[in-house]
């Protein structure tokens, strides 16, 4: 038990790691890298993979620690609300997916767009809260627009590229991807 935690929190610093230097690939264009949304993969499989607890820790620990190492985004409302946001998505999907009979697409597909839409209604809530405590508005139509419109491309790039890296995986046996809980054990 205490090997599988270590392994855990050391795929979870990766993660994390992942999620800090990721952004810098597109963040020469800040418009693309909202769009592309590069700290959502790493996070989400994070919460696959490690489970709903270690991905939540992941997911609020990424974009405070980038703001702060290299000041994007920015602490005030971004980062904090992306804290939220981010962690939610990990906690949900670990949650959905490790409660799933069989760790299959179908699972994997159902989890990722219940974290999807958690974790939006969430970074939507807290950013109306950071924005009513800054005195500005924060109204549906910036929800719709920061939270669908502008992350399409990143919400596309999630659902092609997670399960694929989750089918890679399990086929190197390096996860139970494809596999009931019966079958998991057994490998172990």
């Amino acid at each position: 038990m205490k090997k599988d935690n270590i392994k855990k929190l050391v795929l979870s610093a990766m993660f994390i790691a992942i999620g800090i230097i990721l952004p810098f690939f597109t963040g020469q264009l800040q418009k693309i890298g909202n769009m592309l949304l590069p700290m959502h993969l790493p996070i989400l499989l994070c919460g696959l993979i490690c489970g709903a607890w270690y991905g939540m820790a992941a997911g609020i620990i990424t974009p405070i620690l980038r703001s702060i190492l290299f000041g994007m985004p920015v602490m005030f409302p971004s980062a904090a609300a992306m804290a939220f946001e981010l962690g939610t998505y990990a906690l949900v999907v670990g949650l959905c997916y490790n409660r799933s009979k069989w760790k299959c697409i179908f699972s994997l597909y159902r989890s990722m767009i219940i974290a999807m839409l958690s974790g939006r209604i969430v970074w939507g809530i807290v950013m109306t809260v950071f924005m009513g405590i800054s005195g500005k508005s924060f109204g549906i139509n910036a929800f719709i627009s920061g939270a669908v419109l502008k992350a399409v491309p990143g919400i596309i790039a999630q659902l092609v590229l997670i399960p694929a890296i989750m089918l890679v995986l399990g086929r190197a046996h390096l996860i139970s991807f494809g596999m009931n809980k019966k079958e998991k054990a057994e490998i172990k």
